[in-house]
């Protein structure tokens, strides 16, 4: 048995559309189609979905209303547990055009931090999505 790469993460929220602008306009990922859950969300894909993009996040929206079909499907999770990445430090990306990345983050008002892995000179940058959820973008020793 082998298990591959990481297929999506998800995120519990109690503003999808705040989440939803972050990964597309900050990150760059496409909304695009969701099953049809009982609950509020929206999936963002790694590329455009009609041509084979992956939906890399899955947003769960968190509303009173909407609690029992979402517990029923994921589990009873409340509100009151959505802050950051918990036991998760953060989530990484592969990724390039580090310089339109700070573009956009300067441009979106959206603070980041840098860093180079050492002995690498792989370039890291660190930001933070809107419920507090650490993103690391990994690009290439020749952009830094």
């Amino acid at each position: 048995m082998a298990i591959g790469r990481l297929d999506h993460y998800s995120v519990r929220t109690t503003n999808v559309a705040a989440s939803e602008a972050f990964y597309s306009n900050v990150l760059g990922f496409v909304s695009g189609p969701r099953p049809p859950f009982n609950f509020p969300g929206a999936w963002l894909y790694s590329g455009d979905p009609e041509k084979g993009g992956i939906p890399v996040v899955h947003i769960i929206g968190i509303a009173e209303r909407d609690q029992p079909a979402l517990d029923a499907y994921l589990g009873d999770r409340g509100a009151q547990t959505l802050a950051g990445t918990g036991a998760v430090d953060h989530i990484a990306f592969r990724a390039e055009g580090l310089a339109e990345m700070r573009e956009r983050c300067t441009r979106l008002g959206v603070s980041y931090r840098e860093r180079e892995v050492p002995a690498t000179r792989l370039r890291q940058v660190f930001l933070k999505d809107p419920d507090g959820i650490t993103i690391e973008l990994n690009y290439p020793a020749s952009e830094a």
